[in-house]
């Protein structure tokens, strides 16, 4: 069995339901996958794999082949579909991985973490199609999302913590100087702005790039704080490749990386960069229309993070609550979590502190623009309400005041005006959204945001239904079909 990349054994085995689903889409035979498979095995050197259709069909089966075959199957899967298809996407193991490892429910330990890091990133890098989200990476959702997540509270066991950043690194010194940590961790902030400025489309690759690097260095024996250190980088570098594949549309993708974050801020011991990476979370959960999975997961942040988060943190969380009781249709306790950010953002400075670069962004512009959507977004599930429009409007035009002289944030901006745009259409005022949503298609030109554009062909396809008798209207429906690509490029 040694030379077919067989596992040693098959009793009592059930059929591999996740590899027969992505084989029957695949349109491949049993032959077809079994030479590509031999192939992609001698190019890796690993000529002693010589798979056939009837080994095919035992994996379908449920046999547990041995590496490099899951790998293999992983990287063609993933390039026929254009979308990461994982090891246990495939219902298959590698050989450091328990068998019940799948989805989001992945084991709490650092080898693990780095194991399921490094071999994420790589699959995502090896993509060989940009830009095409496969339907079948699965979203987690509710409570096989949620309970998961709450062992990042759980105490981690010190003989635990221990690996794979040991004191004893036999001897050897640290690969890494201070000053090479304290560049990654310059390069991680350096992304950041990137993002911020540009959106997630134009280098998503590069911090996945980066990330992949990191748990390299992960791998090999590091002092114990140089290993904090590392984790604590990787966990910024999935958060952020995370937050870049939800900006340009990458749903699953996304939501496997800000996991794999949580699990690496968790190794780094940092408790405010894991309530950060919850509150990402949380965001898509409200984006992707699961309101109560998003304050699930802001609630599980406050509490993590209760004794040691910066005021400029808690201020961002409350207001994060507020946009999950916003979508859930109370407006009672939404009241209450915006003004609870304004009154926690009053005290950002004055504990004189550090603050991470990370919570940067969380500006008065943005608590702005966060408890102005909150509004709006209440005005969307009372039935368009005026009355919360109204609430809304002076809070979205400091917001968009605010970011319009700030040359870092310019996604923000994009959206702070698109959002302005829908107050208005919200109280019935189509000419004023259309010179707001004129001077965002400007914007979003600029940034590469499939974010951006979806929000802003959503708002114009809803004013052209509302007030397409509008002039203003109707050249912006005109111009918007010109001027903006039907989808962007993400990679």
């Amino acid at each position: 069995m040694g030379g077919s990349g067989a596992s040693g054994t098959n009793s009592g085995k059930s059929p591999n339901g996740q590899l027969g689903s992505w084989f029957v889409r695949s349109g491949w035979s049993k032959g077809e996958l079994a030479r590509q498979v031999n192939r992609r095995a001698r190019e890796m050197g690993a000529h002693h794999i010589s798979t056939d259709t009837s080994r095919v069909r035992r994996w379908l089966d449920g046999e547990q082949p041995r590496e490099p075959i899951p790998r293999i199957l992983s990287e063609l899967f993933s390039e026929r579909f254009g979308t990461v298809v994982a090891v246990e996407d495939l219902g298959l193991r590698t050989a450091h991985q328990s068998p019940s490892v799948s989805g989001v429910d992945l084991p709490w330990a650092g080898p693990q973490t780095v194991s399921l890091l490094s071999e994420f990133s790589r699959s995502d890098l090896m993509l060989a199609r940009r830009g095409f989200l496969g339907s079948s990476l699965a979203l987690a959702a509710g409570p096989s999302l949620v309970e998961p997540m709450q062992r990042w509270l759980v105490p981690t066991p010190a003989v635990e913590r221990e690996q794979p950043g040991t004191e004893d690194t036999g001897g050897r010194p640290s690969r890494l100087s201070r000053p090479e940590l304290d560049l990654l961790e310059s390069t991680t902030a350096m992304f950041r702005q990137w993002d911020a400025q540009c959106g997630g489309g134009l280098r998503r690759k590069a911090v996945v790039g980066q990330l992949h690097e990191v748990t390299d260095l992960l791998q090999e024996p590091q002092p114990q704080e140089t290993s904090r250190r590392l984790f604590r980088c990787a966990a910024e570098l999935a958060e952020l490749a995370g937050w870049m594949s939800y900006d340009v549309g990458l749903q699953p993708n996304a939501q496997k990386y800000f996991v794999l974050a949580l699990h690496a801020a968790k190794e780094a011991g940092d408790k405010p960069l894991g309530s950060y990476i919850l509150s990402s979370m949380s965001r898509q959960m409200i984006h992707l229309g699961r309101p109560d999975d998003a304050l699930e997961l802001i609630h599980l942040a406050q509490y993590g993070s209760r004794d040691c988060a910066t005021s400029r943190t808690q201020a961002m969380l409350y207001a994060m609550e507020a946009r999950a009781y916003a979508n859930m249709g109370q407006p009672s306790k939404c009241k209450r979590a915006v003004r609870m950010a304004e009154e926690t953002f009053a005290d950002v400075g004055l504990d004189g502190e550090p603050e991470p670069d990370w919570i940067r962004f969380f500006s008065e512009a943005e608590l702005n623009g966060e408890n102005a959507h909150s509004y709006r977004d209440l005005a969307y599930v009372a039935g368009r309400s005026p009355t919360y429009a109204s609430l809304a409007e002076p809070v979205m035009r400091r917001a968009v005041e605010l970011f319009e002289h700030d040359r870092e944030h310019q996604r923000s901006y994009a959206l702070n005006l698109i959002g302005m745009a829908t107050v208005h259409l919200l109280k019935r005022e189509p000419e004023e959204s259309a010179a707001l949503a004129q001077t965002a298609l400007d914007a979003a030109k600029k940034v590469r945001s499939e974010r951006v554009n979806n929000r802003l062909r959503k708002t114009v396809d809803t004013a052209a239904r509302d007030f397409g008798d509008v002039a203003e209207i109707a050249y912006l429906t005109d111009r918007l079909s010109t001027q903006l690509p039907e989808s962007a490029e993400a990679v």
